[in-house]
């Protein structure tokens, strides 16, 4: 009787471990510059149209030419696997080796270069639209490194509009997404239900806001006007700096100095939360590899070892600072966590980088570990900030979530 109660529980628990929620994993310190894209120059958060070639790279430091070996997923809107087996999805085979690498030349750093393409000749292609993730795994199977990207069948048109906060409490503070989603021809049935809309500020999937249902439908229009629940903070622009020649200081570099590598040393900053706003361009935490008088960046540009310095008062509430960015896929780690230097009363953090152009801010997260954005740097609704809306849809008796919108917006035309 016991045993029988046993495997009753096992099986009822069973299914609540194959619903768990998948989350991105960061890689190890030897692996840097993951640059996750679609057909863009800039990496971001990969959206990509059904068909379209995906490309992935990144660096190995540890100069041993490793192998790596990658598999793909599709997942639900919420990030729980999907019922669909591989052959439904993907067309080939994955969990294959990565056969694209080459050696850097003529850098301080030692490191591989590794490309992976899809489709390539294992891989043929992604079949259905949906969410996805890609995972890097060493000879030993051990997880190096996840990634999610998306891919999306447009059916539906997306109209995105950025306001000004409508609760007047957050007025000077936050944006508002509005959403207006035309279905065209198509028929949805009960799209309260049917349609899942997620809100994406910056490629940041971190701080992105989902299960938003339409307020109004009339006649083939979906309708998001919420006062609150589509709201983000302004936040301000990021800080940036260039170290394309690592010989010289250049764009909001202080001075190098030739160790071991070369280091890069920043001007210190400072907090920006009590500053009025102030229009400086960004490209919204994201980083650009770049150097001088070089033929390849993949494998010419050199790492430096980076020196971000904050002058801030010291807490003394279990909070932190970290540096924050797209470098790592806005990743909170023990490598971007900033140490408060008392004899210069500063915090400091110091971590490699290849050698480019880079945005990044300083984000405080309490002892409980909530993310505060805007605690150093301030909120403003003037500020430049990128959204993206997806639109996911699963039919009546359907087996999984198909993307079947997607819109941007910038909002340099913000409006009240």
């Amino acid at each position: 009787m016991k045993l029988t109660f046993k495997i009753l529980s096992l099986i009822l628990i069973f299914p609540l471990f194959l619903a768990a929620q998948v989350f991105e994993v960061n890689p190890p310190d030897f692996i840097k510059t993951i640059s996750f894209r679609g057909n863009t120059q800039v990496s971001k958060l990969p959206i990509l149209n059904l068909g379209d070639p995906l490309f992935l790279e990144f660096d190995a430091l540890n100069g041993e030419e490793a192998d790596f070996y990658y598999i793909i997923e599709h997942y639900n809107f919420d990030w729980t696997p999907s019922q669909l087996v591989k052959m439904e999805y993907l067309s080939g085979f994955d969990n294959q080796r990565i056969r694209d690498y080459e050696n850097s030349f003529n850098t301080f750093q030692i490191f591989s270069h590794y490309t992976l393409r899809i489709p390539n000749q294992q891989t043929r292609g992604l079949l259905k639209s949906g969410n996805y993730l890609i995972s890097i795994y060493n000879d030993d199977q051990e997880l190096m490194f996840s990634r999610k990207f998306m891919v999306v069948e447009e059916l539906v048109a997306v109209g995105v509009d950025i306001k000004r906060s409508r609760d007047v409490k957050f007025i000077d503070e936050k944006q508002s997404v509005d959403i207006i989603i035309n279905t065209n021809s198509i028929n949805l049935n009960n799209p309260q239900n049917t349609i899942k809309t997620l809100l994406v500020q910056n490629n940041n999937l971190n701080t992105a806001i989902d299960y938003l249902k339409p307020q109004f439908i009339l006649g083939n229009e979906l309708v998001y006007r919420y006062v609150e629940k589509s709201t983000f903070w302004g936040g301000n622009e990021y800080f940036f700096f260039e170290n394309k020649d690592v010989r010289a200081s250049n764009v909001s570099v202080q001075f190098t100095d030739l160790r071991d590598l070369y280091h890069s040393f920043l001007f210190v900053n400072g907090a920006r939360a009590d500053r009025p706003y102030t229009y400086n361009p960004d490209i919204n935490g994201n980083f650009l590899i770049n150097a001088l008088d070089v033929d390849d960046l993949r494998l010419e540009a050199d790492y430096t070892v980076v020196h971000f310095g904050l002058q801030y008062p010291k807490f003394t509430d279990g909070s932190n600072i970290y540096v924050y960015g797209n470098f790592n896929n806005f990743g909170l780690e023990p490598m971007n966590k900033m140490i408060f230097n008392a004899a210069e009363g500063i915090y400091e953090s110091q971590f490699k980088l290849k050698q480019g152009f880079y945005n990044y801010k300083y984000v405080v997260v309490d002892k409980s570990g909530e993310l505060n954005e805007g605690h150093i740097s301030g909120n403003f609704w003037q500020t430049e900030n990128n959204y993206k809306v997806l639109v996911y849809y699963r039919d009546l008796g359907a087996r999984y979530d198909r993307l079947i919108g997607f819109g941007e917006a910038n909002s340099i035309n913000i409006s009240n």
